[in-house]
């Protein structure tokens, strides 16, 4: 892949999807934020700070000892990176010769904490710099990263970093509670293939997040002065069924256009020649019909009934400009191996499996009864309405079946539930044991707390803060913390865990 292929890819990085710098070994000269910025790098030439010459970029000190400097990025959307700009404008002499990009995949929320114990691959090995220069690197590296880590040797200045790559969504989630997804989303794997023409505006800007700033964050063309109209083809995020469009005209007040309508198709793996020469066969998913200047379009009754489809092309009579497009549907859900294996459990043996994410026999019976469950969105909706309906002895049942935070417990689950207590010094652990007695001493219950992703310290302060709470509150409290434990522990069934 060259760099003018890649470039034509999302940058996974960019600020208005997400990204953000998190940390840098060093920021003496320039700060780590200008790396994301969306404009070029500037030049000002006779402005200087206290700690020397101003620079739009990352800027290091000069480094006297051994080592490199570093930054770490945390992508907007994370994805396959498919290649990296690292752009040295404005830095001549004070550029790194050297630079090389490590990634991870973290899916905690708390960044900080869980990029210590990540795990760094190269993606890409030690690569020579030049200044002032849009320096273009092609990856091969197809997997999914959420964070990146520019390396660069031994110290210097980087003006902009990109990172351009497909979108790859954790469609597990995205589809956990079930109902409609916007198939079309950027964020969601949704990328404009080819387009008639996109003079004012990007094409893929039609499938951002969130609601357009102004035109320049919409889909234009130019005018047209000749006979035909204008079209975007959108490969989906994931084939579906697409139930309801909305189309998007907003601030485009003189230059909306005047007519739209929408094709489908089912094309896995077409490309956008092919798809642009009418190699596919497209379906009328949406008729020609009418829009305005300045307004969301939504389109539902209207809809054709197409089926499974991957890639929708969007037309515009005759030209013009259009916000955003929306597309949501029913993605299709693969068979899951979880679900299935439970559906075909006998009734004695799928009670002990369900017991085993909530210590609740009613709920557990009342779970296996209403098999089968057509797929994971349905057991997790299956098993939240069954939790809320229990009653306050059912509630104690499942809490009794937790070991206490911070006592050694024979379970498995509860060992990987438990994990931010490694490490832990032996006086946190005794204050967990004294107070988690108080706790028991005045309630007639075990303290529980959803304990994936906290660490020994975070568990001490919760305990503590919910020592006055009234024993209604706090059983309250416990049903939802337990709650949440029963929705992670089906999610490692699923994956297998």
């Amino acid at each position: 892949m060259t760099a003018g292929d890649f470039t034509d890819l999302v940058d996974l990085a960019a600020e208005e999807l997400g990204g953000a710098v998190l940390l840098a070994n060093d920021e003496f000269f320039a700060p780590k934020e200008n790396l994301l910025k969306p404009h070029p790098a500037e030049w000002r030439e006779d402005e200087y700070t206290e700690r020397g010459k101003w620079m739009d970029g990352w800027e290091t000190r000069r480094r006297r000892e051994p080592g490199h400097d570093w930054c770490i990025v945390r992508l907007g959307l994370a994805g396959a990176v498919r290649g990296v700009i690292v752009d040295t404008a404005h830095f001549r002499g004070n550029y790194p010769p050297e630079c090389s990009i490590e990634a991870c995949a973290v899916e905690a929320s708390r960044d900080l904490e869980a990029l210590p114990a990540a795990e760094w691959e190269e993606i890409l090995p030690r690569a020579a710099l030049e200044g002032d220069t849009l320096n273009a690197f092609p990856v091969s590296d197809g997997r999914r990263f959420t964070h990146i880590r520019l390396n660069i040797f031994p110290d210097g200045g980087v003006a902009r970093l990109r990172v351009h790559g497909e979108v790859l969504p954790d469609w597990a989630r995205l589809t956990r509670p079930g109902g409609l997804v916007d198939l079309a989303a950027l964020e969601n794997g949704g990328r404009s293939l080819v387009c008639s023409d996109m003079f004012f505006g990007s094409r893929n800007n039609l499938l951002l997040h969130g609601r357009p700033k102004n035109m320049s964050s919409g889909w234009e063309t130019r005018r047209r002065r000749g006979p035909g109209h204008d079209w975007n083809i959108v490969q989906l995020g994931a084939p579906g069924v697409v139930r309801r469009v909305e189309v998007d005209t907003t601030h485009f007040k003189g230059n909306a256009p005047g007519r739209c309508s929408i094709e489908a198709c089912d094309a896995p793996g077409a490309g956008g020649e092919a798809l642009a020469a009418d190699e596919v066969d497209w379906r009328v998913l949406l008729a020609e019909t009418p829009t305005q200047p300045h307004t969301r379009h939504f389109f539902e009754e209207e809809l054709r009934s197409v089926g499974r489809v991957t890639h929708l092309r969007l037309n515009v009579f005759p030209d013009g400009g259009v916000a955003r497009l929306r597309a949501w549907g029913e993605p299709e859900r693969p068979s899951d191996p979880g679900v299935q294996r439970l559906n075909g459990m006998a009734r004695a043996e799928a009670v002990a499996a369900l017991r085993g994410f909530c210590g609740s026999l009613r709920w557990a019976e009342r779970m296996a009864d209403a098999r089968p469950f057509e797929d994971a969105a349905a057991l997790y909706r299956t098993a939240d309405r069954a939790f809320w309906s229990l009653e306050e002895k059912d509630w104690l049942e499942a809490f009794s079946a937790h070991p206490r935070i911070g006592e050694k417990s024979g379970e498995r689950v509860s060992q990987q539930e438990q994990g931010g207590l490694a490490g832990a010094s032996a006086e946190t652990i005794a204050q967990l044991a004294q107070l988690n007695d108080e706790y028991f001493g005045k309630h007639g219950f075990i303290f529980l707390v959803c304990a994936t992703g906290r660490g020994a310290d975070e568990m001490l302060r919760a305990l503590r803060q919910r020592m006055g709470a009234s024993r209604e509150q706090e059983i309250r409290t416990a049903a939802e913390e337990q709650a949440k434990i029963l929705r992670l522990r089906i999610a490692k069934w699923l994956g297998g865990a």
